[in-house]
């Protein structure tokens, strides 16, 4: 059998996340089109590799319907103006789809069955609420396969309060102040213009371009924090304040072999060491990378120490918090999220992972000496996942 090839990690780009409301940002715009502007943008940054020799698109989307919905890696290929010679698929995995769809392309081009697959992930909650149509099985319920709360996610956060009773509310709200500090840090320094593609959009006030996140507020406050209701239980913890919005966007990477990366004047900027995807009691979801990340660390023959920075996503603080906990990291480690995360950006479910990925190798280029990196999240009915990577620049 033949041995398996190296995969890296060469580019990606996002959009910005806008609302999922009626006068959102992507309100008129149709998902697919959002991720076709991904696309189109990542292959003009990236005008050496010939349209013809990207093997196959991976693109996820959780509520794969209306918009988003066909076999959407081929769909967008279409739409983008590749080759018909090129093929497609979608996958679900929801939160981790953009990751999911980087881990089988990766499998695609370790088995040397593809050179470069560009992957990706679009969400646009606006069209397409989380959980609308639906069905789920009553016998989830009837027969207590998982607690009723595993279908809500900000329920789901609530109970990780229960179940880390240490875990406070005013804990979550400094990770979220904090989250929006960074992040407005990353954007006055020119951080997110690298990734986040602008794109004009038609609004109810007529054209206008998509440029900066919606949900972007650098100037929030624990007190103003401290006012929010909490949606999901009387008397909870959890607020929008310390979760992350409900947004529209869409993400685009492109993997190759190390080889073909090198043959085709690709910059590679990331090995992919390993990864690894874990099961957890559904209503509590967000324990999921937990397991994950032990799981993909002992893998690799690697420790927590060993890993220079963490992009975890923020659907909630206080998920971020749980993780920091199980796994020994303290919430205020420099290396964890430096650019901010969902909380001030947003979270368009499937498509995220790219977007932990682009902001892993920016601050592996800010970073010199850094070596391994981690990007993690949590999944809706119980699941984790966790992608390590090596770090390939600064190396002169």
């Amino acid at each position: 059998m033949a041995e398996l090839r190296e995969v890296v990690y060469v580019d990606g780009v996002r959009t910005a996340f806008g609302r999922a409301t009626p006068d959102g940002l992507f309100a008129r715009t149709r998902a697919d089109d959002m991720a076709v502007k991904a696309v189109r943008e990542l292959l003009r940054r990236n005008e050496q590799l010939p349209p013809e020799r990207i093997d196959d698109v991976v693109f996820a989307a959780t509520a794969q319907v209306g918009d988003q919905g066909l076999t959407l890696g081929r769909d967008v290929a279409l739409l983008a103006g590749l080759p018909t010679t090129v093929p497609g698929f979608a996958v679900d995995r929801m939160c981790a789809g953009a990751l999911t769809a980087t881990t089988a392309g990766a499998g695609e081009i370790a088995m040397g069955a593809a050179d470069v697959v560009l992957v990706g992930g679009v969400e646009h909650m606006g069209h397409h609420p989380m959980g609308e149509d639906v069905d789920f099985n009553p016998r989830f319920v009837a027969e207590r396969l998982i607690d009723e709360s595993a279908a809500v996610m900000g329920q789901t956060a609530e109970n990780l309060h229960d179940e880390l009773p240490h875990l406070r509310k005013d804990a979550s709200d400094a990770y979220a102040v904090e989250s929006q500090r960074r992040a407005g840090k990353a954007w006055d320094a020119g951080v997110m213009d690298e990734m986040v593609i602008p794109m004009s959009v038609f609004t109810d006030e007529g054209w206008k371009v998509a440029e900066r996140d919606e949900f972007l507020r650098p100037d929030t406050t624990m007190e103003a924090l401290a006012t929010l209701r909490t949606p999901f239980r009387a008397g909870g913890r959890v607020t929008a304040g310390n979760s992350a919005g409900l947004t529209d966007g869409a993400t685009a990477a492109l993997v190759a072999s190390r080889d073909a990366a090198s043959e085709l004047g690709l910059d590679a900027k990331m090995r992919l060491l390993g990864f690894a995807y874990a099961g957890v009691e559904p209503h509590l979801m967000g324990l999921g990378p937990i397991p994950a990340t032990r799981k993909v660390l002992a893998r690799a023959g690697l420790t927590i120490d060993d890993v220079d920075l963490f992009e975890l996503n923020e659907p909630f603080a206080v998920q971020v918090l749980s993780w920091c906990d199980g796994i020994g990291v303290s919430p205020d480690d420099p290396r964890l999220n430096p650019y901010g995360g969902a909380i001030a950006c947003g979270h368009p479910l499937a498509a995220t992972g790219v977007r932990l990925m682009a902001q892993l190798a920016r601050g592996f280029r800010d970073r010199p000496g850094s070596r391994y990196g981690l990007t993690a999240l949590c999944i809706g009915m119980g699941m984790g996942a966790a992608v390590l990577w090596e770090n390939l620049q600064n190396s002169g």
